[in-house]
């Protein structure tokens, strides 16, 4: 899935504050409002495994909400602050920062740049009493040398996720033929935020870059039973059978929005082999 050309923010507003969207630049007269939790965000350049492997990034502390009562009890429920990833293409949730038991009022992150011994990134963060309208005074500093770690792993992953998408066109077309402008080296991966491909197991289907997963589906609101199946295979899944499908509920995240620019325009591209076409129904 590609977001479409000149959208792509990884940071919108909302009533509760800041939140994650795949939105990389306000597409059209976007309204922001609201105080919310007023969330901290950084850009960095994380070292990697040698010079070509420093990447550009964003982070930041966003409250993830539970889903249940978001309307009734918007005053009192705490949020948990988390910490994201993103190169304003990409998206992930790195982990909790916070305890479970604290309400945030406010966020910050702190990052000193180095080589691995030195690297730091530290969370700030302000605590808000329940009840209490005034936030506590007291304010919470948390290493976050495991959640760094997360960091690099996550930007490996996108790395090695992009040489393998990079590859694709390669793989999929005949040798000596000329390939598009949209299949050449370096354009197939611009604007990619998600890709499934064979990162399947039960019933979810996971996205290479660490974002959205999909959900494999049989029989799911069917009249009858059918003889459905789902299997995974080395780059992909197979459906048998009347009703297995799958659905990718990129714009169905809540209060947090990875891709957000899926509510306006994208584009998805999907590879599809027909094994055998019923003769019963319409050609496809």
């Amino acid at each position: 899935m590609m977001a479409a050309a000149g959208c792509t923010s990884p940071v919108t507003r909302g009533s509760r504050g800041r939140r994650h969207s795949g939105h990389s630049r306000a597409c059209g007269g976007t309204k922001r409002g609201g105080s919310g939790v007023r969330s901290g965000f950084i850009a960095a350049t994380i070292v990697g495994d040698g010079d070509d492997n420093n990447r550009k990034v964003m982070l930041v502390t966003l409250p993830v909400y539970t889903e249940e009562g978001e309307e009734e009890n918007e005053e009192n429920e705490k949020g948990e602050l988390h910490l994201w990833l993103t190169d304003n293409t990409h998206i992930v949730d790195i982990g909790r920062v916070s305890s479970s038991e604290e309400n945030v009022n406010a966020s910050s992150l702190l990052y000193k740049s180095g080589d691995s011994n030195e690297e730091k990134l530290i969370a700030l963060y302000e605590k808000k009493k329940s009840g209490e309208e005034k936030p506590s005074p007291g304010m919470v500093s948390v290493l976050l040398t495991d959640e760094l770690q997360r960091v690099k792993d996550a930007l490996a992953t996108w790395k090695k996720v992009d040489d393998i998408v990079s590859k694709l066109c390669l793989s999929s077309t005949t040798e000596g033929a000329p390939t598009t402008s949209d299949c050449s080296a370096g354009k197939i991966t611009a604007g990619l935020v998600g890709f499934l491909s064979g990162n399947f197991s039960e019933t979810t289907w996971r996205d290479e870059y660490l974002g959205v997963n999909a959900t494999v589906k049989k029989n799911d609101g069917g009249a009858k039973a059918t003889s459905a199946t789902v299997t995974g295979l080395p780059y992909g899944v197979k459906f048998t059978g009347l009703g297995a499908w799958a659905e990718w509920p990129v714009g169905q995240q809540g209060e947090n929005q990875l891709y957000h620019f899926a509510n306006y325009n994208f584009t998805l591209v999907a590879t599809v082999s027909i094994h055998n076409v019923p003769q019963e129904v319409p050609p496809i």
